[in-house]
């Protein structure tokens, strides 16, 4: 059970990142009229989606047997992890503006990056979880 919700988790991160992503590529301006921060000269929601995809597709691997759910979760929990840091990065940078206009200053009412490093950090905890409780 706790395993399909690592796998609603990273889908639901595919989906969120696909969206910002598309938003970017199609019409050249970010989704939710946020500023649209950089990493490697590329949009970090590029990134963000790689990274999601990544999972979803480790996390379908076991039920097609192609890899072990425990390699699988060490893989989840890795990216996690970066996907954590990457995150956490451009939200720093995003709070001096929350903390001059509050909310209000995003459409969501926080950054997209905010969200994004939500899910990351459930997907490492529900990872750590299961690993700890399948030793």
């Amino acid at each position: 059970m706790k395993y399909n919700i690592l796998l609603g988790l990273a889908f639901a991160g595919l989906l969120f990142s696909g969206y910002l992503s598309g938003v970017k590529l199609f019409t050249d301006t970010c989704a939710f009229g946020e500023g649209c921060p950089y990493f490697l000269g590329y949009p970090a929601c590029y990134f963000g989606f790689v990274m999601y995809l990544a999972m979803t597709i480790l996390l379908l691997l076991p039920r097609f047997g192609v890899a072990a759910q425990q390699t699988v979760l060490r893989a989840v929990l890795l990216i996690s992890a970066l996907g954590i840091l990457f995150a956490g990065y451009f939200t720093l940078g995003e709070l001096p503006l929350l903390a001059s206009a509050g909310m209000r200053a995003y459409l969501l009412g926080l950054p997209t990056c905010a969200y994004g490093l939500v899910v990351y950090l459930a997907l490492f905890g529900v990872s750590a979880r299961l690993l700890v409780e399948r030793k």
